[in-house]
């Protein structure tokens, strides 16, 4: 009689187990009809708001309720707007492309297990868009390089690498130039884009209340040194006032 009794309490516990694993069924499938685009989260990955793209590896953003500055981990583009070295080939194109993918879906960073910031007080992070590396995508496409390679922030190195090598063989972008991008940097000696000169009307010096106004008479901003150049209008202080 225990025997039997046994046996009709399993088999009354059966009919709940199954019913059990069909509703779970039942509600991945619903999930997947009506909620396609939507991928698990991501340990790590924090999203973040997008305040102003700097340049081809550097981006401002909101951050822990303020806005702060992002170095992209590990790769490196030429420069757009640097005091010393100028505006070098594909800067300008890096930085114009790094806005593009920024852009185009939502914006989050992960950081590694090293430091959090550099010397200049700007985070270290890998960027995603919807899920995807946009350091990874620069090197594809053959606009950035592999660099600033620091321990133990060293994480994604092995795509990275395999992402520039395969821009390298394709022979595109940066690499399009000969010993254009170097362990060094970027070598503008050899490479010299010339720059868009802006000249003020006279020596004086120029006053503006704000950008907006500035950018009415100098559409893309004045360097330091210029005559409307203004440290209040320098909000990254990159020796560029009001640069778009």
């Amino acid at each position: 009689m225990k025997q039997n009794k046994k046996n009709s309490s399993t088999l009354l516990k059966k009919p709940a187990s199954i019913v059990g694993i069909g509703v779970a069924l039942l509600a991945m499938i619903v999930y997947t009809v009506f909620f396609p685009d939507q991928e698990p989260g991501r340990d790590g990955l924090i999203p973040v708001e997008l305040v102003k793209t700097i340049d081809g590896d550097t981006i401002k953003i909101m951050y822990e309720g303020k806005e702060q500055n992002v170095r992209y981990l590990l790769i490196d583009t030429p420069e757009t707007n640097h005091p010393r070295l100028g505006k070098q080939p594909f800067g300008e194109k890096a930085k114009e492309r790094n806005q593009e993918l920024l852009n185009s879906g939502k914006l989050e960073i992960e950081f590694d297990i090293g430091g959090k910031t550099d010397k200049y007080g700007r985070l270290l992070a890998y960027i995603y868009i919807n899920g995807i590396s946009v350091q990874e995508k620069l090197l594809e496409e053959g606009l950035a390089r592999v660099a600033y390679v620091y321990p133990p922030n060293t994480r994604h190195l092995d795509a990275f690498e395999k992402a520039e090598a395969k821009a390298k063989k394709a022979g595109i972008g940066i690499w399009t130039l000969k010993n254009y991008a170097t362990d060094r940097g970027f070598d503008s000696e050899t490479y010299v884009e010339k720059k868009t000169v802006t000249k003020p009307v006279s020596g004086a010096k120029e006053f503006f209340k704000n950008c907006t106004e500035l950018r009415k008479k100098y559409p893309t901003g004045v360097k330091q040194g210029h005559p409307a150049y203004s440290e209040n209008m320098d909000g990254d202080k990159d020796g560029f006032a009001c640069e778009r």
